[in-house]
């Protein structure tokens, strides 16, 4: 084990070159976002397509090469405005969340049928969503403005190993304007969060929910999952997965209305209006760090670029070293990967050497995800190159 323990740790995950160039004159993050290159992932790493356009695929530059995934609805090659695509499940019709939910819930039991030990294993999945007020050409910008989740699996062995993060790195969840919501608002945003009727989620104290390895998640609301796996397969779970993320939407709108205007209207699709009139708007706090951000952004132009006005945010269900499932969701800031919100930093680098010896048996499992998903009726295949045949086929 590292000689530190309990703080951020930086991993490094080699990836081959994809094998597709940038044209000039154009940003690397505006080029991801293109149909092109949309179209190009699919057909160089899609795993499996629903007819919703719901598509599973090898993460090219991944951040774990020991298990890593993403669903994403893939709706670039009929909905040609990046900023006009779903980015959030409140975003979704009912049938496409139900699927995405089912999807979801087959690929975490794999994972949990595959890596059952969590003293050994870290395993999570997350989505990150973007907002329609990201500049999409900013350094950092996740490269699939559309809604996706990501599925991970590290080892412990290795995060306790890998050296310390930088405490100042600004991916990780506690710093930039993230810390607002950690040291000025915990306290209101808790209370806010009280009022949704849950039964399957149990509130837990946030600093039950940190991990061993590196500390985090840092005062985040958290929730244990009563029930582990079993209850994933209820439709009530998936129905109050959506409630933490309807009411993280709620407080951050009325949060950021107020900043921009200094107004205490309540936004008209609010979910919870009594809740954030009664706790938000009566809350000394709440106004005190309103007003602490609006003087920054007055002030401070590099500041103001940062600021998200519409939601986005990170949403993880994860499996913590008891073995607990537990649910967590934090704001979404430029550069935050999922893993950051855990305080995982990865730090990718281009060696085909290094990974290709792991990619037989990432691939393997992908493969063995996929069929489970076609047996439920959840999609068809896609032959990419690496698995034109059903298995693994070196380059």
């Amino acid at each position: 084990m590292g000689s530190t323990a309990g703080v951020p740790r930086e991993v490094t995950t080699p990836h081959r070159k994809i094998p597709i160039e940038i044209p000039k004159g154009i940003t690397p993050t505006e080029f991801f976002n293109s149909p092109c290159n949309l179209r190009h992932l699919a057909r160089e790493n899609g795993l499996l397509r629903t007819p919703e356009n719901f598509l599973l695929y090898r993460k090219a530059i991944g951040h774990s090469n020991l298990f890593d995934t993403s669903i994403i609805l893939d709706s670039s090659q009929n909905i040609l405005d990046p900023l006009g695509r779903p980015v959030r499940r409140d975003q979704l019709s009912s049938h496409e969340n139900l699927v995405f939910s089912r999807m979801t819930q087959v690929v975490f039991e794999y994972m949990l049928e595959k890596y059952p030990d969590p003293e050994r294993h870290l395993l999570f999945c997350g989505e990150a969503s973007l907002d329609a007020t990201w500049p999409i050409s900013k350094p950092g910008v996740p490269s699939i403005r559309m809604i996706h989740n990501h599925f991970m699996v590290f080892e412990n062995t290795t995060l306790q190993n890998a050296p310390p993060a930088a405490h100042d790195n600004p991916n990780l969840t506690d710093s930039g304007t993230n810390g607002l919501f950690l040291d000025y608002l915990s306290d209101v945003y808790l209370k806010f969060l009280e009022v949704l009727d849950l039964h399957i989620l149990k509130p837990m104290e946030p600093n039950q929910a940190k991990l061993k390895s590196t500390g985090y998640p840092q005062g985040l609301p958290s929730w244990e999952v009563q029930g582990g796996m079993e209850a994933l397969k209820q439709g009530s779970f998936w129905r109050e997965y959506d409630m933490v993320l309807l009411g993280f939407l709620d407080f951050y709108r009325a949060l950021f209305s107020l900043v921009a205007s200094n107004t205490t209207t309540i936004p008209g699709d609010a979910r919870y209006p009594d809740q954030i009139e009664n706790i938000l708007l009566f809350s000394n706090k709440f106004h005190s760090a309103a007003r602490m951000l609006r003087l920054q952004v007055l002030e401070d132009p590099l500041f103001a670029n940062e600021i998200r006005w519409r939601p986005a945010y990170k949403q993880l269900l994860y499996r913590d070293d008891a073995g607990r499932l537990i649910v967590t969701i934090s704001q979404n800031s430029v550069g935050n990967a999922i893993t950051e919100l855990l305080g995982i930093v990865v730090k990718r680098t281009n060696d085909r050497v290094a990974y290709e010896k792991t990619e037989k048996n990432l691939i393997d499992q992908l493969l063995q995800v996929r069929s489970r998903l076609i047996r439920y009726n959840l999609g068809s295949p896609i032959a990419a190159p690496y698995w034109r045949n059903g298995s693994f086929s070196p380059q």
